[in-house]
This record gives C-alpha cells, structure tokens and sequence, in this order.
C-alpha cells in the first residue's frame, strides 16, 4: 500500500479532517416542535457514476457498482490503480472522493461548480486538469462545448464531465486494449485523455472551415441574415479559442516537469504529439477568427455599397420626379392664364368697355398668347420645360 494511502488510513490528514467535518456535521436542532405537517421524503440523487474499474498491470480487475465498493476494492489492491469516472455528481460525492483521495478542497471546488478556464495545477502528489471539450453538431451547425476536470493521483485517475463531450467511454476501451501502455499508470491515462480531446477538436474545425466557406458565397450572394452567422460564429470562435490556446501552454508545462517527475520515454513521446496537434489546432483556430474579422469588414463594406446604390437610384427617381413635376407645373400655369381672362371676359358685367369694343376679342386672344408666350420663355429660361 502506497505512503498516501497509509498515511491518510491513520486518519491525522488536516484537509482530511475538514471534509471529514463538512460531511459528518450534526443537524441542526428543530426550533419548532409543535406538529408539523408531514413532509414527502426527497428523491434520492441520481447515480453520477458513468463508469469505474479498478486495474492492475494495465488489466482490468474490477469494476465496482459504487464508490465505496471501489475504496474498499483500492485499499485491498496495494498496486492497483482505480479510474472512476462521474458525469455531473453531487457535492456529497465530490466530498466523498476528496475525503478518501485527500485532493484539495480548492479543486474540488472549482469540480463543484464548473465553468472553469482551461488550466494544470499540481497540489502536492495531484494533478488537477481542467479542459474544454468540443464537438460540432451538424443539423444547427454549432459547437457544442463541454468541460472536464481531471484528478491524477499516485494510484487514481478521477474523471468529472460536465457537458456530453468528451466520449471518455471510447478513451476507456482504447487503454484497455494496449494494456502496455495502460500499466505506464494514471499519467498514461491522463495523456490518453487529453489526447482524445485535442482530437476532438479537428471535427470542430473541419465544420467550421466549412461555414467559413458557405457565409463566403452568401457575403457576394448578398444574403441579408450572413451578418447574423457571421456573428454568431466569431463568437463561437472565441470560445473555441479560450478552450485551446491555454492547452498550448500546460502540455508545455507537463513536457517540462518530464525529467523532474521521472516520465517515462513512451509518454514523452505521446504528450509532444499531442501537443503538436495542438499547437496545430490553435493555429487553425487563430486564423478562423482572423478570416472572420475580414468577412465581417468586407461584408459590411458590400452592404454599404448597395445601401450608397439604393440611395443613389432614389436621389436620381427623386429627380426625375421633380422635373416631372416642374413641367406640369409649368403647363397648369400657362394654361391657367388664358383660363383667369376668359374667366374675368365671362362674367358678362354691364359697365365693362371691352364688351362694347369692337376689338374686344382680338384684344382678349392677343393678350392671353402674350401672356402663355411669356410664360413658357420665363419656364423655358430656367429649364423647368
């Protein structure tokens, strides 16, 4: 049995002591003890436990039901090694581990409430992983993100999956089936893993390339909702980059403590391509927002364009139905004087002299052609006929 398991077993652990306090804490007393009503008796929590199993020699040699079955199963396996793997758990079973395993209570806290950044932090002889998980989902054309967080022990890989990726169960039949590298320990299983994430991620981009190309043809097609996709996508970018760009720098992290924490040779070869594809992945990802960004600028700059010609073409329809209504104006005046003198001629007024006139009539038809020609020079002068 290892020193940790020991030393925990004598029960003198201080953070053993907190969690051991957090779970055996007295219920408080009832400040009411007139009759209540009865109260239903709250349903029980579902089994977060996707799957644990207990190896030796990088063979399974267990799978217990529960997590007490695999405490118990551990303590008795002095070279064993236990994977235990939980979707979603309750706090009760996140203190459960953190008692047995003695991992840290800041890292257990952050595997409580998820929505964690991308990091490795080592706290005594644990590893503690987060990672952002991704998968592209065709029908909506989204990237679904998920996040798991990793315990690594001397004996013990925890697992805690918040969201439907990663497949680890596919991760688990893959270790299971080169026992030579699963007996490496659980540093082999956590590369196992990150390499299954990082290998998830190329679906990811082979989907986005492909937006990417689509929203091209719609920016010169001229679609009105490619502003809406392009949008929705960067941002899905930036998240896509917050998931990758910080692995570059922990599997930098893990491939500098290699002397130090004595890996073996096979890992360093497995993380340094892991981290190629990574670093790989990351740069894709780089440039996917950088085209983006340059979609978005010339989509923005065709859109003004054909906002500047619709302007246009109503400047020039506004203009030409003005000249429109310059002519008719001009018309309706010109024939409107002719209209105001036979009008003043036929109010037939006893005391009018031009009714008595010989030349009346003459006189009434020259002066309203004086007044149509002058008016249609006046409106010819300034264009408006």
């Amino acid at each position: 049995m290892s020193e940790r398991r020991a030393g925990k077993n004598s029960g003198n652990s201080p953070k053993k002591s907190v969690w051991r306090r957090a779970l055996n804490q007295p219920p408080a007393p009832d400040r009411h003890p007139e009759p209540r009503a009865e109260l239903s008796a709250p349903e029980p929590e579902p089994p977060s436990i996707v799957q644990a199993a207990l190896y030796r020699d990088g063979v399974r040699v267990s799978s217990p039901a529960t997590l007490a079955d695999t405490f118990r199963e551990l303590r008795e396996q002095p070279s064993g090694m236990a994977w235990i793997g939980l979707a979603r758990p309750p706090e009760s079973e996140l203190l459960s581990l953190a008692e047995e395993f003695d991992l840290h209570p800041l890292a257990v806290e952050d595997a409580m409430e998820a929505h964690q950044r991308p990091k490795l932090e080592r706290y005594g002889d644990t590893l503690f992983v987060v990672l952002r998980a991704a998968r592209y989902l065709d029908a909506p054309e989204e990237v679904d993100f998920g996040e798991l967080h990793v315990f690594v022990g001397p004996d013990f890989v925890i697992t805690v999956r918040h969201g439907a990726a990663p497949d680890l169960s596919a991760v688990r039949h893959r270790m299971e089936k080169t026992p030579e590298l699963l007996k490496l320990g659980p540093e082999a299983v956590l590369y196992a893993i990150l390499d299954a994430v990082v290998d998830g991620y190329a679906p990811v981009v082979a989907g986005v390339q492909n937006d990417i190309d689509e929203i091209e043809t719609e920016v010169f097609r001229g679609d009105p909702e490619v502003s809406r996709r392009i949008y929705e996508l960067s941002r899905e970018m930036v998240e896509f980059q917050r998931a990758t760009r910080p692995l570059v720098g922990m599997l930098h992290a893990l491939m500098a403590g290699f002397a130090k924490y004595g890996t073996d040779e096979e890992l360093q070869r497995y993380l340094r391509d892991v981290a190629d594809h990574v670093t790989h992945t990351s740069e894709r990802v780089d440039g996917f927002r950088q085209a983006l960004t340059d979609i978005l600028t010339v989509n923005a700059t065709l859109v003004t364009q054909q906002q500047n010609a619709e302007m246009r073409a109503l400047a020039e329809a506004g203009f030409e139905q003005n000249e429109e209504i310059k002519k008719i104006s001009a018309w309706a005046a010109i024939l409107f004087a002719p209209t105001l003198v036979g009008t003043i001629y036929g109010m037939n007024f006893t005391h009018m002299p031009e009714l008595g006139w010989s030349f009346g009539y003459p006189f009434a038809i020259t002066l309203m052609a004086i007044v149509c020609a002058s008016l249609y020079l006046i409106f010819k002068h300034r264009d408006w006929l």
